[in-house]
């Protein structure tokens, strides 16, 4: 079973490190739980921000460029993903500079977004660099606080909020999974025109 003091030290060895990599893909769920462990003093929040938002942006401009090379190609390989890649692109006409600093705040469209935009050669690399830089920073911010706050609410409603630390965090991670789950499940049912 693990206990609290296993759990201290995988987050306080290891947390940076799987904040990087959750980040760089869809990451809410492992940033919401920066954000409580950093409340609960295993690590900065600053700090949390900052690799939050060095792996949001890295994983985004991967995924754009990605889409800039093989974008079209990839989307045709994948017809399963027609319906969000239509979403993406009446969202795009209608809400051209807000969708590249939104997007990843839209469950389920993070990661086909930037292939996306990417493989739409009218919108320049410049301009999603910067637009992308600014959403994650924002994200970043915002939903680490959130988490950080979060992680404040438990406490005045449980009063040691570290006894029950390893229960709190599996229950976002549950909750989390679940909502992929459901999302993944979603997905498969629709198919494309």
């Amino acid at each position: 079973m693990l206990s609290a003091a296993t759990l201290e030290h995988l987050i306080r060895t290891y947390g940076y490190v799987a904040l990087l990599i959750g980040t760089f893909f869809e990451g809410e769920t492992i940033l919401i739980i920066g954000g409580l462990t950093a409340h609960l003093g295993y690590l900065y929040l600053p700090l949390v921000m900052v690799v939050a938002f060095i792996g949001s942006f890295a994983g985004d401009q991967v995924f754009f460029f990605i889409g800039r090379v093989r974008g079209r190609e990839l989307i045709a390989r994948h017809p399963r993903w027609c319906g969000r890649v239509e979403k993406i692109h009446v969202i795009l006409e209608r809400y051209h500079d807000l969708i590249m600093l939104g997007f990843r705040f839209v469950y389920g469209i993070r990661i086909l977004t930037p292939i996306v935009i990417g493989s739409n050669h009218r919108i320049k690399a410049s301009r999603f660099i910067i637009l992308n830089a600014i959403g994650a920073v924002l994200w970043a911010v915002l939903v680490s606080g959130g988490g950080y706050l979060f992680g404040a609410a438990l406490e005045v409603v449980m009063n040691d909020i570290k006894r029950y630390e390893i229960e709190v965090i599996l229950g976002i991670l549950l909750i989390g999974g679940f909502s992929w789950m459901i999302h993944r499940l979603r997905e498969k049912k629709k198919k494309c025109r």
